[in-house]
């Protein structure tokens, strides 16, 4: 292993106790209470079952003198776990975290498809580039022609058409609030009748769809093509995992923008065009071509890239990846991010010989890593969380609680990683993969990844394989 994957510092060992120490909720049978409501007996609130997962205090950091598990013990119990009477092949590699010493490697050096769990590389990229308190702005702009407002696109893809909500990262900035600060500003200007609309998203460049992606995919909603501000991750209806999107996202945020502005008591006139906003107006005046009408700002790089994480979301993942490669004064397109992403986390100390990245989200073909590398791109994370690759961690989603994860781990024999397991999970036709790290039974970190290709059953049977080994490693 790497340099920096020796050390996992006191504040990760607390996040990963705080992380696992939930309270298990009661089971009451229903037939066990009198019919009469009158007469049944209303439980102490400390005795009912929780609704959210509470906050933890005085938690102690996880003892450096934890024994490692034994090596030998360990792979009798992997290679079983990993046992699979359906088609395909099973990869995996295993570190013990804070000395980097290798527990585990089933063809651990062997590159494979790695599906969503590409993320993590996405993920460690975007956050040492732009920096984990780094927000993009939405602006309306005042246009080069009388009465134009042009739409501004900076790279929020959480737009929402409501008002903006400081407490969430999917519509921390929102268009109901946009509209009226541009009502607000052309009011005190004097400015009068009807106006027009148009969008300036030539932020982006190149095909708004990779050609690696399948057309199936496309179709299902599994992607859509990107631009650099979208309306809910680029769908219809926040939370709305498939089906179809809109084929043109800015579009679609300027359409939910006009009916904004007629809301705050702004007319609009005419066709949404797309356009190229004036040049920043120098003087103070809101009549100006390139005045700022209004701003709102997206949640943070950081909240961002824990979202996409936990929500395995790929069309932020996109998004963050063309941003990442703006940053870096690369051409802001599919290619450009894909080399971005390569040369940070390259940077960063990731071994990249046999990677193979042809999009952001992991959808793309033609994507290749090993287990072994992942593995080494968790540690890079893992070895200060403090840091900015480190902030990445929280958005792992928890075995049988969050995010892609919360409906996994709920059942024998997988049970004994709920609550310890914390993984990007990874699933396309033929795959499925999970990489991330367990807080085991002795106290120890485990780094993991496992990955399955070849799965012409389909990847939802090999699902259980992969969380029966992970398992392994919390009780281990």
């Amino acid at each position: 292993m790497g340099r920096t994957s020796k050390v996992v510092t006191s504040g990760l060992l607390v996040c990963a106790l705080a992380a696992v120490s939930v309270p298990v909720g009661l089971q009451v049978i229903p037939a066990f209470f009198p019919l009469d409501p009158g007469s049944v007996v209303v439980l102490p609130a400390a005795q009912q079952a929780p609704t959210s997962l509470g906050e933890i205090s005085g938690v102690s950091p996880l003892a450096a003198t934890a024994p490692i598990p034994d090596p030998g013990a360990l792979s009798a119990g992997l290679k079983k776990a990993l046992m699979f009477d359906g088609e395909g092949t099973f990869s995996m590699y295993v570190t013990d975290a804070l000395t980097g010493e290798t527990l585990f490697s089933q063809d651990g050096e062997k590159a494979r498809t790695p599906a969503s769990n590409l993320k993590l590389l996405t993920a460690g990229a975007v956050l040492k580039t732009l920096g984990p308190s780094t927000q993009f702005s939405t602006q309306a702009i005042a246009g080069s022609k009388a009465n134009e407002i042009v739409l501004l696109a900076g790279g929020d893809s959480l737009l929402t058409a409501g008002a903006s909500r400081a407490d969430s990262t999917m519509g921390h900035a929102g268009l109901a609030t946009l509209a009226q600060q541009t009502a607000k500003t052309l009011a005190t200007a004097g400015v009068t009748g009807p106006a027009t609309l148009s969008i300036d998203d030539t932020l982006f460049t190149g095909p708004a769809l990779n050609p690696k992606w399948g057309d199936g995919d496309v179709e299902v909603g599994e992607i859509a093509p990107i631009f650099p501000m979208a309306l809910y991750a680029g769908r219809y209806i926040p939370g709305v995992l498939s089906g179809p999107r809109p084929q043109d996202s800015a579009v679609a945020v300027a359409e939910a923008f006009a009916q904004a502005l007629e809301d705050a008591g702004v007319k609009t006139t005419g066709a949404i065009t797309r356009g190229k906003a004036p040049p920043p107006a120098d003087g103070a005046g809101t009549n100006q071509p390139g005045a700022v009408l209004g701003t709102v700002k997206s949640a943070s790089v950081t909240e961002q890239v824990r979202y996409m994480l936990e929500e395995s979301d790929n069309y932020v993942a996109e998004v963050l990846g063309r941003m990442t490669a703006a940053k870096l004064g690369k051409e802001a397109s599919n290619s450009g991010a894909v080399a971005a992403v390569r040369q940070v986390v390259q940077e960063l100390g990731l071994e990249m010989t046999g990677i193979s990245i042809t999009d952001n989200s992991g959808l793309a073909a033609g994507n290749l890593i090993s287990s072994q590398q992942l593995v080494q791109m968790l540690s890079l994370m893992l070895a200060d969380p403090a840091a900015e690759i480190g902030q990445a961690l929280p958005g792992l989603p928890i075995a049988g609680l969050t995010g892609s994860l919360a409906h996994r781990f709920v059942s024998a024999p997988s049970l004994d990683g709920a609550g310890l397991v914390r993984a990007k999970t990874g699933s396309l036709n033929l795959v499925t993969s999970l990489s991330g790290y367990v807080v085991n039974s002795q106290g120890r970190i485990l780094v993991f990844s496992m990955m399955a290709n070849g799965l012409t059953g389909g990847p939802i049977p090999a699902r259980s394989v992969v969380d029966r080994a992970a398992s392994v490693l919390a009780s281990s």
